[in-house]
């Protein structure tokens, strides 16, 4: 398999993202000549470490490269304050200049930490993502978005940073347990929910054969990378159009707040969750029609994911406490929380005209369901 690359053009801040398989063990010769000396510092988790870090660091030892590593905790809670000064202590402790390259070998809390730890380690230092999930691949670490969760809410706190290379290694993929490869798919599906009803059309057909088929999800991942790259090119603060990427996430982040960023809901299930919620908001204003919200259901359900608060074990907060949540999201202006909807398969779009009557009864009328 021939390794793909997808370009994300932003001047002088431009990178690739390679998609291909052996990447990790080729990850020496990939990132050598980013480098001002020859050494890296990798931040990984425990789980991906026992899996994969042996094999990065042959990979990068057979390209001539010197390394350290740190390994913290699997889990969303990593993305907090305390470990994020773990890490800038340890960047700092290996005296890591700001010409260096540190990294971020995981899924999306790792991208996300160790990118923000990045960006302010000497007011900024380069970093290479090398993600380990279909989640990250395809969505957390291309763009520059990088952070941490707050008390208040999920990626509050962070900065707009860009990596100097991406690494998606189609091989890792085939490692991941079936609920988290399943996560990672409920971004998948929303890059064609949002812009490109043909990539939907092809993930009807096609998305069941993922898991095991290395050609097709190489194919994913490159047209889900394409799709993002275009709008972080257009819109790399999230200005405009690259708000279009949250389909899914208003209803998404009230619900991992919800459930306390637990392993009681993974990122990617409450974005499936999300774009069914949001395609049922769409279909009750009138802008979409009644058969959408059916057809993305039928999609999830057909790939065995969740796609209704039913689907969440324990107790969720009530219509008002989920709404209360909501209003602590990011893309909330002047006091109006801007909603990601749709006209229909592939055409959302961003609006803030949204009674918040509607949306509670449909909390509501999913809540009584459960």
């Amino acid at each position: 398999m021939k390794t793909k690359t997808v370009h994300v053009p932003l001047d002088e801040r431009s990178y690739d993202v390679r998609i291909g398989r052996g990447l990790v063990e080729s990850a020496g010769a990939q990132i050598n000549a980013f480098l001002a000396r020859p050494k890296v510092w990798i931040v990984t988790e425990e789980t991906v470490a026992a899996l994969h870090l042996t094999t990065l660091q042959d990979g990068l030892e057979a390209g001539g490269v010197a390394h350290e590593a740190l390994i913290l905790p699997p889990g969303e809670a990593t993305k907090s304050w305390p470990h994020l000064q773990r890490v800038v202590d340890w960047l700092l402790t290996e005296k890591v200049e700001r010409r260096d390259i540190v990294v971020a070998f995981g899924g999306g809390v790792i991208g996300d930490l160790v990118g923000f730890a990045a960006a302010i380690h000497r007011r900024g230092i380069r970093f290479v993502q090398i993600p380990t999930s279909l989640l990250a691949q395809v969505d957390s670490s291309v763009g520059g978005k990088t952070g941490i969760n707050a008390p208040q809410g999920k990626n509050l706190i962070g900065a707009f940073h860009q990596p100097a290379l991406v690494l998606a290694d189609i091989d890792i993929l085939g490692t991941l347990e079936p609920r988290d490869f399943l996560a990672g798919y409920g971004e998948v599906s929303k890059y064609g929910l949002l812009g490109d009803l043909d990539f939907f059309e092809w993930l009807e057909a096609n998305g069941p054969s993922l898991a095991g088929n290395a050609e097709l999800r190489q194919e994913a991942v490159r047209r889900s990378v394409q799709m993002k790259a275009d709008i972080v090119a257009r819109d790399e603060t999230e200005q405009g159009d690259r708000a279009l990427l949250n389909l899914g996430h208003t209803f998404c982040h009230a619900l991992e707040a919800a459930t306390g960023y637990s392993d009681r809901l993974l990122h990617g299930e409450g974005v499936a969750i999300g774009c069914a919620l949001a395609f049922d908001l769409s279909a009750r204003l009138g802008l979409c029609s009644q058969e959408d919200p059916s057809r993305v259901r039928a999609h999830l359900r057909k790939m065995g994911m969740k796609c209704d608060l039913v689907d969440i074990e324990g107790e969720l907060p009530d219509a008002d406490g989920l709404l209360a949540l909501m209003a602590q999201d990011k893309k909330v202006v002047a006091g109006r929380l801007r909603f990601i909807l749709a006209r229909g398969l592939g055409e959302a779009f961003v609006t803030a005209d949204v009674p918040p009557d509607t949306v509670r009864a449909l909390l509501a009328e999913q809540l009584a369901a459960r």
